[in-house]
C-alpha cells in the first residue's frame, strides 16, 4: 500500500525555500506572487501504517524542531489560490528518495530492497489580490520555472479544487524496466536521394548524401550480403546498425569538417591552395614538432588519443585536462544540459589512462545579454533564464561532486541568443605508474569482459551526438538532452579509483556521445572486435528498443574491460560500494562490432568500415578580408572618469562575483589563487592555482583565453589573441611559460555552404585562418596542444530567422609551478610600490570594449608578436621566482585603464599613473592609449627598492615605469601635469559590481 507523508515548516516559521521561489517567480517571470509555501512529500511503498507512523514520531524524514509532518495534507498557514506538485518522472534518479529509503530501512530493521520511496515538492501559491493568477499563468510558471519537464512532471489544483478534495493522490513510479525487442530494417536499397535525405532528417542521423550512399553501397556488396545472410541479418541495415553508424560518423564524433579536403581561395590575392585535414596539418603536427624539439625534456605523456591529454607533473604523478562543450543541450534545457556538461567532462579524466583523480573544474559561458528585451524566436529561451539555468546546473554538478571550481569567465554577445556556448573542463591527477605500468596507458585485451558501471539506461540523451552535429531548430528533439546525477557518479568514481588500485581492469572509458555504441566501439579497436548483449543492460524503465539501449547517453556510466579472472572480485567490490555493475559481453579479435539481443544478432558491423569508412568531405573556402574602416575612439577629458566607470559596468568587464560565489573553490583545501582575490576577495584573478598534493608545494595553473569579438575582423587574430591571453594569464600568476600545455575548443557557425547557408565558404575560410594561427603561435610560444574538441553547427533557424554565433575558440592552458608560494595575485599590495607596464601599446581599437561602448565598428584588430612576448613572459616568471613582484595583472578587455582599476579594486588602494610614460608605439589619443586592447601586456607593481631591476629590464624589453600605488584610494590618471581624472576606488568598485548585482 502507498502512504504519503507531507513535511514542512511549523506554522509561524519562516519558509526560506518558499521565499526564494517567490522571489524567482517575481524576478524571472514578472508574476505578482504574494507568497509561496513549500512542502516536501514522501511517497512510500512496502510499509504498514504503524511503521510509517514510527518514522513520523521519530523524526526520521524531518526535523521536529523546525518542521511538522503528517499523513494528511498539512494545514494551510495562509490561504492559497493555487497548489502545484512537482515530482520526478519514472526512471529518473531521485537521490533524496534513495537516502530516505535507506534511512527508513535502517531505523525499521528492514532490507532496503523491500522499500520504494519517491519524493515530490508541493508549492502553495498566494497571488496579489490586484493581479490574481489564472490557470494558464500557473501552468506556465510550473512548466517554465518550477518543473524541468524533461525529468519531472507536475499537477495543479485551484483553491476550489483543493477545498473539494485536499491534497494530491499518492503517485509512484517504476524503477526498473524491460526492453522492447523490436528491431526494424532500414530499406536503404529502395530509397532515392530525396528519401535518403528525408530519412536522415526525420531520424536525426545528421548524415549527408555521400555518407548515405557509402553506407548503402557497403551493405549491397556481395560478400557482405552473404556474411549477413549467414547471421540471419537482412540485406539492408537494421535500425541498430544505422543508428550506430550515424553516431560514429557524426560531426560530433568524427570531426569531419576538421578532416575535410578544403579548396581555399584568398579572393584578395587570387591565391588558391588545397588544405588536406586541418586537424592533422595545424594541430596534431604542430604538437609533434614541439615534442621532437623538446627531446628528452618532452613533458607530454598522452596527446589526442584518450579522453584527456596528459602531461608530466611531479613526485610520481602526471596531470591531465579535458574541456568539453554542451551547447545544444543547454539551449533546450539550460540546467540539465549544463549539469550534464560538467559531470560529463568529469568522466573524461576519470576514463583517461587507468583513471585519474579529479582535482578541479573550470567553466566558461557565452550568452546573449541577460537584459535582452526583444521578442524571442520560437523555441529559444530568454538569456537570463539560460544564464541562471546553466549557472545552477554547473554549480550542482561540481559542488555535489566535491570538486572545486577554480577558474572561469563569461562572455556576452547578442549572437549567442541563437545558441549559448557552455564550456566545462576538468583537471585530473594520475599516478605515473599503476601496478607496474604507466598510469596513462590502457588497452583492452581479447577475452576481457565488457562491464558497464554506474547509472541505468534511459531515453535521455538519445541522439545526443547527432543532434549536436546539426543546427538548432524548432523541431530539435528534447530527448537529446541527458540528465546528470552527481551523487550516483561520485559513488561510481570512488569505486573506480579503488578498483584501479587493486588492478581489477585493463581499460576504462566513459559512456559519452553515442553511449555504449561509442565506448564499446572505441575500446573494441584495441582488440579488433566485440560481442555485446543489449538485453543484459540495466534499464530505468520499460520500452527501450535495442538501438536506444545502445545509443542512450544516460549519464554517470563508465565502460571497463575486466579480465575474466578478476570479474568476480570487480562485481563484489561494486556491490560493497553500492555501485551497479553489469557484464554485457566480451572483446574479441573477430573484426566485427557485434550486438545481440539475447540469442539474436541485431547488428554486425565491420570494425574498419565503422570507424574509417566515412568519406572525406570536400569543401570550398573563400577568404575576403572585411572592408577596413578607421575609427577614432575619443572621449572628452572632463568625461574620462565617468567613462571609466561606464566601462567597468560593461557585461564583458563587470564583476562576475554573483556567479563565482555559487561555486565551491575551497573543497579539498588545495586552491591557492581563487577566482576572486584582494583584501575583500572581490577583485578578479587572472588564473587559478591549486596544490593538488597537499604534502608538496608543487602546483598546477589553469587559465584560458577567449576573444570572439575579434572574429568580425579576422579569425586569425582572434585565435592568436585567445592563445596569448591564456598564456599571459598563466604567467601573471606564476606559471612557467616553458611548461605549458594547451587545449583548443572550437565553436563555429556552420562552415558548409548551402542554399540555407550562403556564406558558408567565408565561415570555412575563417576556420582555416584560425587553425593556421593555432599552428603558428603554438610553435612560436612553444605550447603544445594535448587535447581539444570542436562544435561546428552553432546556428539557430526558426521563425524565419537565422542566428549564427561569432566564430569562437576557447584556448585553455594547464601549467606547472615548482613552488606555489611564488604565486602572485592581481591586487595592489602596498602604497609606494612602483607600477610598471610590460609591453607596447598600438592603436588597435577594432573589437575593443571602448569602441563598442561608443557604438563604433572598425579600426585595426590587435596583433600578437610571440617573438617579443615570450622573452617578456620568461622574464616575469624569473622575477616571480625571486618574489620580486608584488602584483601582476594582464591587460585584456578594456585595456590599460580597466586593468589599473581592477588592481585598485582588489587592493582597495589608489594609483597615480602618468600616461606620457606608457610605451605607445604609434600616434594615438589618450582615450585610445587607455583602452586599446593590444596583446601581450602585463601591469606589475614592485617594491621601490626593486625598481632598479625593472628599469634595467627596460633596456632590452618594452618595460616602463608608469606610476605609483597610493594610499589615497583614488585612481588618478595624468598626462604630464594635466589630470584626466581622479576617481575614488569605492566609486570604481560600485561601478564594477553594479551590473550583475542581482
Amino acid at each position: 500500500m502507498l502512504y504519503r507523508v507531507e513535511t514542512g515548516p511549523h506554522a509561524g516559521m519562516d519558509d526560506t525555500q518558499g521565499r526564494k521561489t517567490a522571489q524567482r517567480l517575481r524576478k524571472d517571470l514578472n508574476l505578482a506572487v504574494a507568497e509561496v509555501r513549500q512542502t516536501k512529500v514522501f511517497t512510500v511503498d512496502g510499509l504498514d501504517a504503524a511503521q510509517v507512523q514510527r518514522l513520523l514520531d521519530e523524526g526520521v524524514w524531518h526535523d521536529p524542531i523546525l518542521q511538522q509532518a503528517a499523513l494528511t495534507p498539512l494545514p494551510l498557514a495562509q490561504p492559497a489560490q493555487w497548489f502545484v506538485e512537482v515530482g520526478f518522472r519514472p526512471g529518473v534518479t531521485d537521490n533524496e528518495a534513495r537516502t530516505a529509503r535507506d534511512t527508513a530501512a535502517l531505523v525499521l530493521g528492514l532490507p532496503r530492497e523491500s522499500l520504494r520511496v519517491y519524493t515530490s515538492v508541493q508549492y502553495r501559491l498566494s497571488s496579489d489580490a490586484a493581479a490574481p493568477l489564472g490557470r494558464e499563468q500557473v501552468e506556465a510558471l510550473a512548466r517554465d520555472l518550477l518543473c524541468n519537464t524533461l525529468i519531472q512532471r507536475y499537477r495543479i489544483k485551484s483553491a476550489a479544487e483543493w477545498a473539494a478534495e485536499p491534497g494530491f493522490a499518492p503517485q509512484a513510479a517504476a524503477v526498473t524496466g524491460t526492453a522492447d525487442a523490436t528491431v526494424e530494417t532500414i530499406a536503404l536499397s529502395g530509397m532515392d536521394d530525396a528519401a535518403l535525405q528525408q530519412a536522415s532528417r526525420e531520424n536525426t542521423w545528421a548524415l549527408n548524401l555521400a555518407e548515405l550512399h557509402r553506407i548503402r553501397a557497403h551493405f549491397t556488396g556481395l560478400e557482405e550480403a552473404a556474411r549477413r545472410a549467414a547471421l540471419q541479418l537482412p540485406a539492408d541495415p537494421t535500425d541498430v546498425e544505422m543508428e550506430v553508424l550515424a553516431q560514429t560518423w557524426s560531426e560530433h564524433c568524427k570531426h569531419k569538417i576538421f578532416a575535410a579536403r578544403i579548396e581555399y581561395t584568398d579572393a584578395d590575392t587570387g591565391r588558391r591552395e588545397v588544405v588536406d585535414n586541418l586537424y592533422k596539418t595545424c594541430i596534431r603536427d604542430a604538437t609533434a614538432i614541439l615534442r621532437e624539439r623538446m627531446g628528452a625534456n618532452d613533458y607530454c605523456k598522452s596527446v589526442f588519443k584518450d579522453n584527456a591529454g596528459v602531461i608530466a607533473f611531479i613526485n610520481g604523478y602526471d596531470a591531465c585536462i579535458k574541456v568539453e562543450t554542451h551547447n545544444s543541450p543547454s539551449a533546450l534545457d539550460p540546467y540539465g544540459g549544463a549539469l550534464t556538461g560538467i559531470v560529463g567532462v568529469n568522466r573524461d579524466p576519470m576514463g583517461t589512462g587507468m583513471g585519474a583523480e579529479l582535482v578541479c573544474n573550470t567553466d566558461v559561458f557565452c550568452f546573449a545579454s541577460p537584459f535582452y528585451d526583444q521578442p524571442l524566436p520560437p523555441r529559444l529561451l530568454h538569456p537570463r533564464r539560460v544564464l541562471e539555468g546553466v549557472r545552477e546546473g554547473v554549480e550542482h554538478g561540481g559542488n555535489k561532486s566535491g570538486i572545486p571550481t577554480v577558474n572561469g569567465s563569461l562572455v556576452f554577445d547578442e549572437r549567442f541568443l541563437g545558441k549559448p556556448l557552455v564550456f566545462c573542463g576538468t583537471v585530473g591527477l594520475l599516478p605515473a605508474e599503476i601496478n607496474g605500468r604507466a598510469g596513462w596507458y590502457k588497452k583492452a585485451e581479447p577475452g576481457d569482459v565488457i562491464v558497464m558501471t554506474g547509472g541505468r539506461i534511459g531515453k535521455d540523451g538519445i541522439h545526443g551526438a547527432t543532434f549536436s552535429s546539426e543546427e538548432l531548430h524548432e523541431g530539435s528533439p528534447a530527448t537529446a538532452v541527458q540528465i546528470g546525477d552527481p551523487i550516483t557518479q561520485r559513488k561510481m568514481y570512488d569505486f573506480i579509483l579503488r578498483a584501479r588500485d587493486m588492478g581489477l581492469y585493463h581499460a576504462i572509458t566513459d559512456n559519452g556521445a553515442g553511449g555504449l555504441s561509442s565506448s564499446v566501439g572505441e575500446m573494441a579497436e584495441d582488440t579488433g572486435g566485440c560481442v555485446l548483449d543489449a538485453a543484459k543492460a540495466p534499464l530505468k524503465y520499460d520500452g527501450l528498443r535495442p538501438w536506444e539501449i545502445l545509443l542512450s547517453e544516460a549519464q554517470e556510466r563508465m565502460t571497463l574491460a575486466v579480465p575474466p579472472d578478476k570479474l568476480e572480485s570487480f562485481l563484489e567490490l561494486a556491490a560493497r560500494m553500492d555501485v551497479e555493475a553489469t557484464a554485457l559481453g566480451y572483446f574479441t579479435e573477430s573484426g566485427y562490432f557485434e550486438v545481440r539481443y539475447g540469442e539474436r544478432v541485431v547488428a554486425s558491423l565491420d570494425m574498419d568500415f565503422m570507424h574509417n569508412g566515412v568519406p572525406q568531405l570536400r569543401l570550398e573556402a573563400q577568404w575576403r578580408a572585411p572592408e577596413a574602416r578607421d575609427v577614432r575612439v575619443d572621449v572628452a577629458q572632463v568625461e574620462q572618469g565617468a567613462f571609466l566607470q561606464r566601462m567597468l559596468g560593461r557585461l564583458n568587464i563587470c564583476s562576475k562575483e554573483y556567479i563565482v560565489r555559487q561555486y565551491d573553490h575551497e573543497v579539498r583545501g588545495g586552491s591557492v589563487i581563487k577566482p576572486m582575490v584582494g583584501v575583500k576577495r572581490d577583485g578578479p584573478s587572472d588564473a587559478g592555482v591549486l596544490r593538488p598534493l597537499l604534502e608538496s608545494d608543487a602546483g598546477l595553473v589553469v587559465s584560458h583565453g577567449i576573444c570572439p569579438k575579434f572574429s568580425d575582423y579576422d579569425a586569425y587574430w582572434m585565435m592568436a589573441n585567445a592563445m596569448d591571453e591564456a598564456i599571459r594569464n598563466a604567467v601573471a600568476v606564476g606559471a612557467n611559460p616553458d611548461a605549458l600545455a594547451g587545449v583548443d575548443n572550437f565553436c563555429w557557425c556552420d562552415p558548409v555552404a548551402s542554399p540555407a547557408n550562403p556564406d558558408g565558404r567565408y565561415k570555412l575560410a575563417q576556420l582555416v585562418r584560425a587553425c593556421r594561427a593555432l599552428r603558428q603561435f603554438s610553435l612560436a610560444f612553444g605550447v603544445p596542444c594535448i587535447s581539444g574538441k570542436d562544435s561546428m553547427k552553432n546556428d539557430y533557424t526558426g521563425g524565419g530567422e537565422r542566428i549564427s554565433i561569432p566564430p569562437t575558440v576557447l584556448f585553455s592552458v594547464l601549467g606547472v609551478m615548482g613552488n606555489v608560494t611564488a604565486a602572485q595575485t592581481s591586487d595592489f599590495k602596498r602604497p609606494g610600490d612602483l607600477i610598471y607596464l610590460l609591453g607596447g601599446t598600438w592603436r588597435e581599437m577594432a573589437g575593443s570594449e571602448a569602441a563598442d561602448e561608443l557604438g563604433l565598428k572598425g579600426g585595426r584588430v590587435p596583433h600578437v608578436d610571440a617573438a617579443a612576448a615570450l622573452p617578456r613572459y620568461r622574464a616575469v616568471n624569473a622575477l616571480m621566482g625571486q618574489k620580486a613582484i608584488a602584483a601582476c595583472h594582464d591587460c585584456s578587455d578594456g585595456g590599460l585603464a580597466v586593468a589599473l582599476a581592477e588592481m585598485c579594486i582588489g587592493g582597495r588602494l589608489g594609483a597615480e599613473v602618468d600616461l606620457n610614460a606608457v610605451p605607445a608605439l604609434e600616434t594615438m589619443n589618450l582615450t585610445e592609449l587607455l583602452y586599446s586592447e593590444s596583446a601581450s601586456r602585463l601591469v606589475v607593481s614592485v617594491r621601490p627598492d626593486l625598481g632598479m631591476i625593472f628599469d634595467a629590464l627596460g633596456q632590452w624589453q618594452l618595460c616602463a615605469r608608469i606610476g605609483t600605488v597610493t594610499e589615497d584610494a583614488r585612481l588618478t590618471l595624468r598626462s604630464g601635469d594635466s589630470a584626466l581624472c581622479a576617481v575614488p576606488v569605492e566609486d570604481l568598485t560600485k561601478a564594477f559590481k553594479r551590473t550583475l548585482d542581482w
